[in-house]
């Protein structure tokens, strides 16, 4: 799949300074950030889903 997003001037300038240091084509650069921000998404929203999941158990266990 292919996106195309809109950065500030000063983002499209860090995105390429960093590309350029890690000498990866900006694209592979941005995609490896999303990946990233994905990653730790998931994990985050799974233990936060866990912690709403054993709240509501209990809840519902004092309301039975």
């Amino acid at each position: 799949m292919a996106i195309a997003i809109e950065l500030s001037d000063h983002q499209a300038q860090a995105l390429s300074e960093v590309a350029a240091l890690l000498q990866v084509p900006e694209a592979v650069l941005a995609a490896a950030a999303v990946w990233d921000l994905l990653a730790h998404q998931s994990a985050d929203f799974d233990a936060a889903a866990q912690r709403v999941r054993d709240k509501n158990q209990e809840l519902y266990r004092r309301l039975a």
